[in-house]
């Protein structure tokens, strides 16, 4: 098998995936936080992390990818006091518009997607481990985390716990013996949610809850753990120091992976800005959006910052045209061994460290080989680049083409449907249908009429020897 390298965050370079379990690969990305729909950067994460699973799937026989959702928080509760829905309510609606909005990015749901109100227990017991081994205590009603008892604080982030300090927005309260020890637990008032525990009714701190989560469905330790970068600190390096204490001789992730930030026409997304995007935005631009935006997520490296703008979103839109005509033209064609080469050609930038740049180029090649055998052009470049001496039979690339773009969640759907942009096709196959007619009939001004007002709708007619075709313009 050819090596996997990933950039671990805590090593700060990249490193070659040796899974601790060759047989059972497992992964815990950060989930969402329900209480409201999910903004374009909550999306990134997603279909990066989507991406590492349809590999890592593609490369071992087993992965498990755990996924949490976070339905106990302080801004859920906010929520509720403001709006006055209840917190039930608010934690089932926005779970379920997750679950629509990332389905619609293409994003496969994780094998598990625990909620942090069904591990209450874990929590809890995780909790008494710590203050067992001396990292932990109890004061008011609260339990927090004693930052000075773990000499490795920081290593995640590469900041020493008095630069995080100085960085952090922390509480300053009278029951804490250090200004960056972190909350476990804290009470909850009548009106708050809570849970019976050794400390008295109360609710978790949010970092727990991941390591709680990540222990209960993947042990002690696993392979994996990813999210956004601007988790690393507090919640990624605060989660390390909670497991790594709580089970002493265990690394807890053995590999760190983050996406970069998501930026909005070349600015921090941000309301006062007026720049703020959901992905309900975006599907709302029609039924490409969530393919279109997806492909525009992979079209920048994962670790880089990406700037979104509606631009690019066309771009993403026009590439995914080009792919899905490619594939509407590309006759039936079995994999074979050359069309698995072609496809491995492809696959293979993202055994490094997921460069997805890299492979789209590669499929642009395939699409390109693909529409010289099947229409004409040259295909010399792309030849040379493959490392082939003479173009395939006609529907072999198209069939690589298809065994790639499975990796990365693109260009998977049916050609016809795409290209019909997920119109209710009656009232259209009848224009078509009147429009023949006419021109059996020889009345070409009626057939040019029915062809204009289908244009003026957006609806592009194709004649060809096998019959009339229509598409969204």
């Amino acid at each position: 098998m050819t090596d996997l390298l990933l950039h671990d965050s805590a090593a700060r370079t990249k490193r070659r995936f040796v899974p601790i379990d060759p047989t059972h690969v497992r992964m815990y990305v950060c989930g969402p936080t329900v209480y409201d729909l999910a903004h374009l950067g909550n999306a990134r994460p997603v279909v990066v992390f989507d991406v590492l699973a349809r590999l890592l799937r593609r490369l071992y026989p087993k992965v498990t990818y755990v996924r949490n959702i976070t339905d106990v928080d302080d801004k859920i509760n906010a929520r509720s006091r403001e709006s006055g829905e209840p917190i039930a309510a608010i934690t089932a609606r926005t779970t379920a518009d997750f679950h629509r909005d990332m389905a619609a990015l293409g994003a496969l749901p994780p094998d598990v997607e625990p909620r942090a109100t069904g591990h209450i227990a874990e929590m809890v017991a995780l909790i008494q481990r710590l203050i067992a081994n001396g990292h932990a205590y109890a004061a008011d009603g609260h339990v927090l985390f004693s930052v000075s008892s773990f000499a490795e604080y920081g290593r995640l982030s590469g900041r020493s716990p008095d630069e995080l300090l100085a960085g952090a927005r922390v509480d300053v309260a009278p029951y804490k013996r250090d200004a960056g020890d972190f909350v476990l637990w804290k009470p909850s008032d009548a009106e708050t949610p809570g849970w019976d525990s050794p400390w008295g009714r109360g609710r978790p701190g949010w970092h727990i809850e991941c390591s709680a989560m990540s222990w209960k469905h993947l042990g002690e330790e696993f392979d994996i753990h990813g999210g956004g970068h601007d988790l690393i600190f507090p919640h990624h390096e605060n989660e390390v120091a909670q497991s790594v204490c709580a089970f002493p001789g265990h690394a807890f992730a053995h590999y760190w992976m983050h996406n970069g930030m998501l930026l909005v026409d070349g600015e921090k997304m941000s309301k006062s800005l007026g720049n703020f995007r959901t992905v309900r935005d975006i599907l709302a631009e029609g039924a490409w959006a969530g393919e279109a935006f997806r492909l525009l997520l992979l079209r920048t490296h994962y670790r880089a910052a990406l700037d979104f703008t509606m631009d690019g979103l066309g771009e993403a839109k026009a590439e995914l045209d080009d792919h899905y005509a490619m594939l509407s033209r590309a006759p039936a064609a079995p994999g074979g061994p050359l069309a698995g080469k072609l496809a491995e050609w492809v696959i293979a930038p993202l055994l490094d460290d997921i460069n997805t740049p890299l492979a789209l180029g590669r499929l642009r090649d395939l699409r390109t080989l693909e529409n010289a055998v099947t229409v004409g052009g040259s295909p010399a470049v792309v030849l040379e680049r493959t490392g082939l001496s003479e173009p395939p039979a006609p529907g072999v690339a198209a069939a690589a083409f298809r065994e790639a773009a499975s990796i990365l969640g693109i260009a998977t759907g049916d050609p016809a449907a795409w290209r019909q942009g997920g119109e209710d096709a009656s009232a259209i196959e009848a224009a078509i249908a009147a429009r023949l007619a006419a021109r059996a009939s020889r009345n070409f001004g009626e057939a040019d009429r029915i062809r204009d007002e289908l244009k003026a709708q957006g609806i592009l007619l194709e004649d060809g020897p096998g019959g009339t075709t229509w598409r969204r313009a």
